[in-house]
């Protein structure tokens, strides 16, 4: 599985981001799909997770203010994660991961978000 990122950027504080992942190759094989993210110094975290069965999950300090989606097209799956009213602390390089049937895990190269105060 091929994963490409895109959507990051430079917002203000209280703006919002659109970010995406297109998943290519052995698309039909994968299970969950997620983002993470990391910021300087820290560790990676999980930060919304939605399996193919459509159930969704999110980091608690991510509740409320994100959305992730996923859907079909015909060469790939597209990942999305809308996040709204963007605080410093959300800072990160962002990673969209997947899981497919065998267990195996893919990740891809990270966007990075920039929130200016």
């Amino acid at each position: 599985v091929q994963l490409q990122a895109s959507g990051g950027g430079l917002v203000q504080t209280g703006g919002s981001l659109r970010l995406s992942c297109a998943a290519s190759g052995s698309r039909g094989s994968i299970r969950v799909m997620d983002w993470h993210r990391q910021a300087p110094g820290k560790q990676r975290e999980l930060v919304a997770q939605i399996t193919s069965g459509g159930e969704e999950t999110y980091a608690d300090s991510m509740k409320g203010r994100v959305t992730i989606s996923r859907d079909n097209a015909q060469n790939a799956v597209y990942l999305h994660l809308q996040i709204n009213d963007l605080k410093p602390e959300d800072t990160a390089i962002y990673y969209c991961h997947v899981r497919n049937s065998r267990g195996l895990g893919f990740w891809g190269q990270g966007t990075q978000v920039t929130v200016s105060s």
